[in-house]
């Protein structure tokens, strides 16, 4: 599973001061589960997501991944962790079966294992047309494809997916979200990003609505629904923003 508490990540600006990009963020994702993380571009979750893959080290606060904080055992965070972008660097000159086939081995997955799985995967994502061809020469969403059993090649507990689809045609995207439902049926921790919010309707079990950098709301849709008293997703989405901003200008004219 995923714990998170109080993560905090701050960047510096350009005039000496910084830019708190994640701000005391903490929340839960259990096996067999989809969380997301809802909110527009900018908003911290990819920032919060790259903390999990140990790409980022926080100020301050901690998560564990399977149990294993990012802070003191990475090496154990990132054996446990399938993490998916959309902007994974591929070797241009390898094709797919080369590529996947170079990452498990890094992972210690023994050869025959990883056979297995680019078959099983391949006629899961229907990949097999393209299997040997070089990645300079393949598609956006073939290319996505094939990061995506990069990242799962170890057959990691948690998954991560940090805004999946973004610029992938519907029938990649279908493949896509199709997959996220077979990873939360085989009982694993999924976590992902968007700011499409029928993603979120679609896919998640829990919603979390992120806005710059803070934790504004969290649970399932019909709860999130019942708080806010609006029924779409998008009305539900701007209540939360509006109602964070009249709670920091109240606090200012208090102040």
């Amino acid at each position: 599973m995923i714990k998170v508490e109080a993560l905090v990540k701050e960047f510096p600006k350009k005039d000496g001061t910084s830019f708190r990009a994640v701000d005391e963020v903490s929340f839960e994702a259990a096996h067999g589960e989809i969380v997301c993380l809802l909110g527009v571009n900018g908003a911290g979750k990819t920032t919060t997501m790259r903390i999990f893959s140990t790409v980022f080290q926080p100020q301050s606060g901690n998560a564990w991944i399977e149990g294993h904080s990012i802070l003191t055992e990475g090496d154990k965070v990132r054996q446990n962790l399938g993490f998916l972008s959309g902007d994974t660097g591929l070797y241009a000159r390898l094709n797919p079966r080369e590529f996947i086939t170079y990452f498990g081995r890094l992972y210690g997955v023994a050869d025959g294992a990883i056979e297995r799985r680019i078959e099983d995967m391949a006629k899961l994502l229907d990949m097999h047309e393209f299997l040997d061809k070089k990645l300079e020469f393949l598609s956006t969403g073939m290319k996505q494809k094939v990061s995506i059993v990069r990242s799962i090649i170890h057959d990691p507990p948690v998954m991560i997916f940090d805004e999946p689809t973004a610029g992938l045609d519907i029938l990649t995207a279908r493949n896509i979200i199709s997959f996220i439902r077979d990873c939360k049926q085989r009982e694993k921790c999924v976590l992902f990003s968007t700011h499409i919010m029928r993603e979120a309707e679609r896919l998640a079990d829990r919603i979390i609505i992120i806005h710059q950098g803070k934790i504004l709301a969290s649970g399932t849709l019909e709860a999130l629904r019942g708080e806010s008293g609006m029924t779409d997703l998008d009305d539900v989405f701007v209540f939360f923003v509006n109602q964070a901003a009249e709670e920091i200008k109240v606090a200012a004219n208090e102040f």
